[in-house]
């Protein structure tokens, strides 16, 4: 993946602590690593991209971004690797 600079919006931010009331451990280090080193890479919605790499037994993460002079994080969600698994 590209090494433009990342820059999480207060989207993806507020998104990092819901996450973690929900018991999830995802570190704004988690979502520039899987930026950096994903599994996998799907177009999504309007041209955007997702990341996607496992985040444990269960579940993926998916880092939807857009990409210019910056890579910017618009937001992100665990999602189960029964669903998403067969893709990564």
């Amino acid at each position: 993946m590209p090494s433009h600079p990342i820059r999480l919006t207060t989207h993806a931010v507020r998104k990092l602590a819901v996450l973690r009331g929900w018991g999830f451990q995802i570190t704004e280090e988690t979502v520039i690593g899987t930026i950096r080193g994903p599994e996998q890479v799907h177009r999504g919605y309007g041209g955007r991209l997702i990341a996607q790499a496992r985040i444990d037994e269960t579940h993926t993460l998916r880092v939807v971004f857009e990409e210019n002079d910056e890579i910017v994080v618009v937001t992100l969600y665990p999602g189960r690797r029964e669903r998403y698994g067969d893709q990564v």
